[in-house]
Order: structure tokens, then C-alpha cells, then sequence
């Protein structure tokens, strides 16, 4: 069998048994994203469901065109098969690129079989909290130098987090391509919106005080330098909302409301500072 990318059919190198059970775990599964072990090696079946209204998402885009800022659009609402598609053309983006993401072995209307490429570094992170403060934070410090390395090449992640990156044997490899913010958006605006999602996790994450400065300098060495003039720019809105968030807090300790505080009060600074 070959391994066409596109086909709907692209699952190489399976005996009839592994078939079987991968069939049966597509007609049978319900689960959004599902992990299925076929003889030697793990695959993920991801699925591509109807959702609801999404009132949420609509209300982003009423928020965003009443207040006119564009950081604020979401991605555009898309059916299962515009889903699909906008994930599978992310992935040949990255790729071609020459960055690591899963390999697509088998593609259907409703569904992608992805490879397995290892234990996410959010997970790696957990291991390491109560036992290496400098490795679990090295981690951080990492996904800031590979999110930096993407944005140089033109390409955003839309939202990245430890849990959509994988670190295998020193090499980093990108999962989860379901936002599109460049689709709605300027592309150094949507990168910089990369940044300021990535360090909601920095900042809150981190164990020693100096990693957060470690992340943002090995993200803008390698970062386009119009990016980081968009982030700089971002950043008012943002910390406009610093006053509303830190009440909140007051009321209820909600670690959204944490990592939010986290992130936009240093990165606020720290753009403003180097303006």
C-alpha cells in the first residue's frame, strides 16, 4: 500500500490485524482525539465533530468588530470538513517548512490518523517540577527559542501550549493546528497573539524568576523584528484589562485569571521597557 498524504487510504506498512483494528476504532470511537495502539506503535485518531452555536466565538467577533481591535478576531467558524482541512493544510505548511509534525497516515471525511511522536512537554514538565527546577524551566525556555524559529520562517501556531509540543530525543516536533489567526488577521499581529498565549504558560509555570526573561530574549533572537513591534503594540489593550483582572482575583482565584495577570503584566513591561 503506498502512503499518499492525500489519499484516503494512506496507512503504510499495516497487517490485516492492525487494519482490522484500526477500522474498528474509526467506526466505533467517539471520542474527540483517541489514541490506538496497532501491533508495535501507537496512532491518534483525530476526529472532526459538528460543534455547537459556538455563542462564545460569535461574541468574539461582535467584540472585535465593535471595538475595532483585531487581535480580538477569532478563527474563521469552519464545518468538520473546513476543519479537517485547515488542519491538514497546517501541517503540509509546517512541514514543508522543515518543521517536525505528525505524519498523516490516513485521511477521511470526518477523521485524520496521525503518527505518534512521543511524550508532550507539558508532561516532561510535570515530571520535573518537584525534581530539576533548571530542567523543567530549560523546557520553557526551549518552546520560546522553537516558537521564535516559526515565526521566522512565516508561520504561526495559532495556540501554542507545552501540551501541543514534543520533545524527543532533542529534536521539537508541533502538534494541533486547529486555530488559523493569520486567516483573520495581519501575520506579525497573529504571531505576536503566539507569544502572548505562549507566556499565559511561561509565566505562570516557571520556578525560577529569571526564566521568563530567558524566554522572551531567546524568542525575539530568533523572531522577526516587525513581530515584536506588533507585540509591543498589542500590549496596551491587554494590560488595560490588569486593573479588572487583579479584582477579579480578589473574588475568586481562578487560574486563568492568574496566568493572565502573569503574562500581560511582564510582557507589558518588558515590551514597554525595550520601546
Amino acid at each position: 500500500m503506498h502512503d499518499d498524504r492525500k489519499g484516503p487510504h494512506a496507512v503504510p506498512q499495516l497487517d490485516d490485524e492492525d487494519m482490522a483494528a484500526l477500522l474498528a476504532a474509526l467506526a466505533c470511537g467517539s471520542s474527540r482525539v483517541e489514541c490506538c495502539q496497532l501491533g508495535d506503535r501507537a496512532v491518534w485518531i483525530k476526529r472532526y465533530q459538528r460543534l455547537g452555536p459556538r455563542i462564545g466565538q460569535r461574541l468574539q467577533w461582535l467584540a472585535a468588530r465593535l471595538s475595532g481591535v483585531t487581535i480580538l478576531r477569532p478563527a474563521p467558524i469552519l464545518d468538520p470538513q473546513g476543519m479537517l482541512d485547515r488542519e491538514v493544510r497546517q501541517i503540509e505548511a509546517f512541514s514543508a517548512a522543515g518543521f517536525r509534525t505528525p505524519e498523516i497516515l490516513y485521511r477521511g471525511k470526518m477523521a485524520l490518523v496521525l503518527s505518534h511522536l512521543g511524550l508532550p512537554v507539558s508532561k516532561q514538565m510535570s515530571a520535573l517540577r518537584d525534581k530539576d527546577a533548571d530542567a523543567h524551566d530549560a523546557l520553557l525556555v526551549r518552546c520560546a527559542v522553537e516558537l521564535g524559529r516559526l515565526h521566522a520562517a512565516g508561520l504561526c501556531h495559532g495556540r501554542p501550549h507545552p501540551r501541543d509540543f514534543i520533545l524527543e530525543n532533542g529534536e521539537f516536533c508541533f502538534l494541533d493546528f486547529e486555530e488559523e489567526p493569520a486567516a483573520v488577521m495581519p501575520l506579525a499581529t497573529a504571531q505576536a497573539r503566539d507569544v502572548w498565549l505562549l507566556f499565559l504558560q511561561i509565566a505562570s509555570r516557571a520556578l525560577k524568576p529569571e526564566t521568563l526573561d530567558r524566554a522572551f530574549v531567546a524568542w525575539k533572537l530568533a523572531a522577526p523584528a516587525q513581530t515584536a513591534v506588533a507585540l509591543a503594540e498589542i500590549m496596551p489593550f491587554f494590560a488595560r484589562l490588569l486593573p479588572l483582572a487583579r479584582f477579579l482575583l480578589r473574588i475568586q482565584n481562578g487560574q486563568d485569571l492568574v496566568r493572565f495577570v502573569a503574562a500581560t503584566d511582564y510582557l507589558a513591561g518588558v515590551t514597554q521597557s525595550q520601546s
